[in-house]
C-alpha cells in the first residue's frame, strides 16, 4: 500500500465524511497528507459538529500514514496563503488537491424557490462551496504546476449527468453550488494541461457519513435499521468507498484519461475493482436514476 509514497496532498475541508475517508485512504497509501478545516478539538465552526481535523488527523496516522492538521478558514485569502506557504516550506511540493470544502447543509432551505429561500443563507452556500474552492485553487495550485502528474479533485453531489437537470425538491443555491464543480473541473482540466495535471469532479454516492447516520438515528453498525422508513437507503455506501476510489485514481499512472469529467465512487469502483467495506459494489447514481427516481420498489440487486 503505497502507491502515493513520496507524494503530498491537501484534503482541504477533511473534517468528516467523504472527505476525511480520502485523506485516510491517501495516508494509507503512503502520501503525506495535510488536513485543513475550520472545526479542531479546540473549537467548532458553524456546521457545529464534534468532529475535527486532528481526529481526521489521527486516523490518518492510525492507517498507517503521516498526517498534519492545520487549521483554516478557506474564504480568508491570507489564511490559505499561509497553508500554501507552509507546505511549500516543509514540503516543497504538492501533487494532490482535494477541495472538499463544504460546511452549508445547515443553509438549504430544501423545496423553497429562490424567492422564499433567505437570500443570506443562500449566499452563504455560494461562498462556502463555490468561493472557497476557487480561492484554495489560487493559492495551491502554483505548488503543484512545479511538478507533472498533479492531481485536482474537487468534491460535489451528482454525476454532471445527473445535475444537467434541476433536482426537483432541492433548491437554486444548493444546485448551483454544487453543480459548479463540474464547470471548476472542467476549467482547471483546460488551466492545467500544459503542465500536466488532472483535474476532476467526484461524487459519492448515498453517503453514510457522521450526519446522515445521525439524521437517521443509526450507527454504522445498525444502518440497516434506516430503511423502515427510507427503503431506497439500501443503496448507500460508506466514506471509505470515495476513500478508496480517490486513493485509486490517484495512484493510476494514466488517471489523465480523466481529466475534466466527473467521475463517481460507483464508476471508479469498476474500473479500479474496489469494493466497500463490506464487500459489495454499490452503483448509486445507476440506481438512483433506473430505481427510485423511475418510482420503482427499492431493491439493490444488479446495483451493489
Amino acid at each position: 500500500m503505497n502507491e502515493l509514497s513520496g507524494r503530498v496532498a491537501l484534503v482541504a475541508g477533511g473534517t468528516r465524511g467523504a472527505s476525511r475517508a480520502i485523506a485516510v485512504e491517501l495516508g494509507r497509501a503512503g502520501a503525506t497528507v495535510y488536513v485543513t478545516g475550520r472545526t479542531t478539538r479546540a473549537g467548532r465552526s458553524e456546521v457545529d459538529r464534534p468532529e475535527s481535523i486532528e481526529d481526521t488527523a489521527d486516523l490518518v496516522t492510525a492507517a498507517g500514514g503521516k498526517a498534519v492538521a492545520i487549521r483554516a478558514d478557506h474564504l480568508e485569502a491570507d489564511q490559505v496563503e499561509a497553508l500554501a506557504k507552509r507546505i511549500d516550506a516543509e514540503e516543497g511540493r504538492l501533487d494532490i488537491l482535494v477541495n472538499g470544502l463544504w460546511g452549508g447543509d445547515r443553509y438549504l432551505g430544501w423545496g423553497k424557490p429562490v424567492w422564499e429561500h433567505s437570500l443570506e443563507d443562500g449566499l452563504r452556500m455560494f461562498r462556502l462551496g463555490i468561493d472557497a474552492h476557487v480561492i484554495t485553487s489560487h493559492f495551491l495550485l502554483p505548488l503543484m504546476i512545479r511538478r507533472p502528474g498533479g492531481l485536482v479533485v474537487e468534491m460535489t453531489d451528482g454525476t454532471a449527468e445527473f445535475n444537467a437537470h434541476y433536482r426537483e425538491g432541492t433548491s437554486l443555491p444548493y444546485y448551483v453550488t454544487k453543480a459548479n464543480a463540474h464547470l471548476l473541473a472542467i476549467a482547471q482540466a483546460a488551466e492545467l494541461a500544459a503542465h500536466d495535471c488532472t483535474a476532476v469532479a467526484f461524487t459519492p454516492g448515498w453517503l453514510r457519513s457522521e450526519a446522515m447516520l445521525d439524521h437517521f438515528g443509526v450507527t454504522e453498525e445498525t444502518w440497516r435499521d434506516a430503511l423502515e422508513k427510507v427503503p431506497h437507503f439500501a443503496i448507500s455506501e460508506t466514506p471509505a468507498f470515495s476513500g478508496r476510489a480517490v486513493a485509486a485514481l490517484a495512484a493510476d499512472p494514466d488517471r489523465n484519461r480523466w481529466t475534466g469529467q466527473t467521475v463517481s465512487s460507483g464508476q471508479l469502483a469498476k474500473v479500479y475493482g474496489i469494493d466497500d467495506v463490506d464487500g459489495s459494489r454499490p452503483d448509486a447514481w445507476r440506481y438512483i436514476v433506473e430505481v427510485e427516481h423511475a418510482g420503482k420498489a427499492a431493491d439493490t440487486t444488479g446495483y451493489r
